[in-house]
């Protein structure tokens, strides 16, 4: 071990300092009569619903309400979101707003999208009240503090919207929630904030102890998940810092989640719990900015219990020791687990997602271990990897993180001909998305990325066929497809009053949607599940003889494809 004396363990801080906020409260209402109320909506939990029965309540409890339509908006969660977000100061302007009720946050990526949504409003000069249902109240307030306002106005929504019938979901918002904004209207300055973690310096002794002490301190600080970690002492943090050119204070990213930054510090002593080598922080370095990746999403990673798998192309298989064989995915493989597991640490530690806290998944997935590709059958049978499909060269070190819902195995996968292969493949695919079909229309738009792991001895028969990888993918685009009926059922989370928001026609009309899923108006029609053939990801990996494969469901936006370069191992130019 390293240290002067065995057995006993100064240990650092695993954590991050949280970056200031561009945060600020906007004056609240000095009146209660005659306000104009603005309805801004996530599209999702019958917020259409909520706000009309709202409306009568509010006049009687504030006279001379009026409200401005969420339809005036667009949705404050999806694919667009950003855009929504920007043109909402200028909107609400327009409309001569004095208030604006935010919702519906109920599930673990629409509540931190409503807050996002009200903080857009904060900024911009006008106040706010985020409608949220009882589950989800924790969830709001840790994100709020993180967003930098922690007092932010919140209503409660009793129960889940989903298990009401009309009238149940009426006395509840016309009694409870309508009270709660009345309250939030009246209460003029916004509460004070409550600490809720304590905060160290990067190099601070935070625990000294034998090790299970130290072990039973991190379990109790939150700060393990629950196995056994390496003690991240100053002499472990700095032996790991010596495999990059970074110092160890650099800003590698901001984890947006809770608005914490993402130091070559905090990645190193997240690596030496994991139990990673400390060649391996050329690889954590990168996962790390893919995590604070925009496009990654990360601050929408706390819903439908799914979990990120990092997949890994270039000279770092060999070079870091790897599995691409048998066994893949499976735990057993030191670099593969114990980078998987850095990811799993550095989720919980810098962006925040803790059990019962921010991270509200109600069925969770184990960390997954890292997916190396066989880059050697890749270059045999001329397919380019997940890397080179995302714009890199041969010779780069890439990891790219996505996260999925779940995936299954495609056992004894046969046939003499690619077509035959790929039919069966298509099979396996179609099966396995169901409600991601989301992310496709209306609430991803056209972000849905399947994956797809074929062993050796598959990729090579299909490719001894005279096929490429972009053949194997326009005939899955022609097979994956399921009746447009379904698809919708899907979109609508199986409420046909919600198809007077996500419905295909209307967004293949809008040019959000390819035409191909508008060929009739057949309801019975078969449609893609993806825009484009290239939406499907294929990987080579696996035991080199077995004819398995492996289907994974994506999460679109929640957890989007991301890749980064690996930077190459080298002594640092400083640690402080």
């Amino acid at each position: 071990m390293l240290g002067d004396n065995p057995g006993h363990f100064r240990t650092v801080w695993p954590g991050s300092v949280r970056v200031a906020a561009d945060a600020r409260y906007a004056a609240r209402p000095t009146k209660m009569e005659g306000l104009r109320i603005a309805q801004l909506w996530d599209f999702l939990f019958r917020g259409d619903e909520i706000f009309e029965m709202l409306e009568d309540p509010l006049r009687e409890r504030l006279p001379g309400a009026e409200f401005v339509s969420w339809r005036t908006f667009g949705s404050t969660h999806g694919g667009d979101e950003a855009e929504v977000l920007a043109a909402l100061p200028a909107r609400l302007r327009q409309a001569g707003v004095d208030l604006v009720l935010s919702g519906i946050g109920c599930c673990g990526s629409c509540t931190p999208a409503v807050l996002r949504a009200s903080l857009a409003c904060e900024k911009a000069g006008f106040p706010t009240i985020s409608l949220i249902c009882e589950g989800f109240l924790g969830q709001a307030s840790v994100n709020a503090e993180g967003l930098g306002l922690p007092g932010l106005a919140l209503a409660r929504i009793p129960g889940h919207v989903d298990v009401m019938s009309t009238d149940e979901l009426r006395r509840a918002v016309s009694e409870t929630t309508a009270d709660a904004i009345v309250t939030a209207v009246s209460t003029v300055e916004p509460a004070p904030a409550r600490a809720t973690t304590v905060e160290y310096e990067p190099r601070e002794i935070v625990f000294e102890g034998d090790l299970d002490a130290v072990l039973g301190h991190y379990e109790r600080q939150g700060w393990s998940d629950g196995l056994p970690i390496i003690p991240p002492t100053i002499e472990r943090v700095e032996a790991f810092l010596q495999h990059t050119g970074r110092k160890a204070d650099e800003v590698v990213g901001v984890m947006v989640s809770d608005n914490r930054a993402a130091t070559v510090w905090s990645v190193a002593v997240n690596g030496v719990m994991a139990g990673c080598r400390p060649e391996h922080m050329p690889a954590l370095i990168a996962i790390a900015e893919a995590m604070c990746d925009p496009a990654f999403g990360i601050e929408r990673n706390s819903s439908s219990g799914a979990e990120t798998l990092i997949m890994l192309n270039g000279p770092a298989i060999g070079e870091l020791g790897f599995n691409f064989e048998q066994g893949v995915l499976r735990d057993g493989f030191r670099a593969n687990t114990s980078v998987g597991r850095f990811f799993r640490l550095y989720f919980r530690n810098v962006a925040g997602f803790l059990p019962h806290q921010r991270d509200k998944a109600t069925f969770g997935n184990t960390w997954r271990v890292v997916m190396a590709e066989n880059e050697d059958v890749l270059a045999e049978i001329g397919w380019p990897s997940i890397a080179e499909e995302a714009g890199y060269g041969k010779d780069d070190s890439v990891v790219t993180i996505a996260r999925y819902s779940g995936g299954d195995v495609l056992p004894n996968v046969s046939g003499s001909r690619p077509q035959e292969i790929a039919v069966v493949l298509a099979g396996a695919i179609r099966k396995m998305i169901t409600w991601q079909v989301r992310y496709t229309l209306g609430f991803g738009d056209g972000m849905l990325r399947p994956l797809l792991l074929l062993t050796p001895i598959i990729a090579r028969s299909i490719a001894a066929g005279g096929w490429s990888k972009s053949d194997l993918k326009r005939c899955l685009f022609e097979h994956c497809r399921i009746p447009a009926d379904d698809f919708e059922k899907h979109l609508v989370f199986g409420d046909e009053t919600r198809k007077a928001i996500w419905n295909i026609a209307d967004y293949v009309r809008m040019g959000k949607t390819p035409a191909s899923f508008l060929e009739t108006e057949d309801p019975q029609r078969l449609v893609p599940i993806v825009h484009d053939p290239e939406d499907f990801m294929i990987a080579v990996t696996g035991d080199p003889l077995r004819t398995n494969c492996y289907v994974f469901a994506p999460t679109g936006i929640l957890g989007y494809p991301t890749s980064r370069k690996m930077e190459p191992g080298q002594p640092a130019t400083g640690t402080e």
